[in-house]
């Protein structure tokens, strides 16, 4: 298994930018897939996440509004629109699949069992 994320850099306050995280090594299709950050000396927290299908999204409220998760199962890809971002969106960026198959949306770090490697968002003011 194996995910690789990329799209981060740095961005002025207000801008936005778009994560992309390739996945390879089991049936992304069927797996509930995510997004989640650490800012330097902070738990990692999660942002969002979006089911199998593709057809529910849930998102932590500081992001509702201003991100978009998205997945293309043909291409194996899942994605992360972020829009006015603020200083306080900056933070290592990991990409994260579901343990099991088939399963709910759901925010815990431990209901998701592979990790990619991380991308840096860091938004100046």
């Amino acid at each position: 298994v194996q995910l690789q994320a990329s799209g981060g850099g740095l961005v002025l306050a207000g801008g936005y930018l778009r994560l992309s995280c390739a996945a390879s090594g089991f049936t992304f299709s069927r797996y509930v897939v995510g997004w989640f950050r650490q800012a330097p000396g902070k738990e990692r927290e999660f942002v969002a996440a979006i089911s199998w299908s593709g057809g529910s999204t849930l998102y932590t409220d500081s992001v509702k509004g201003r991100f978009t998760i998205s997945r293309d199962n043909a291409k194996n890809t899942e994605y992360l629109q972020m829009d006015s971002l603020k200083p306080d969106d900056t933070a290592l960026y990991y990409c994260a699949s579901s343990r099991y198959p088939d399963g709910r949306l759901n925010m815990a770090v431990a209901e998701y069992g592979y990790w990619g490697q991380g991308t840096l968002v860091t938004v100046s003011s």
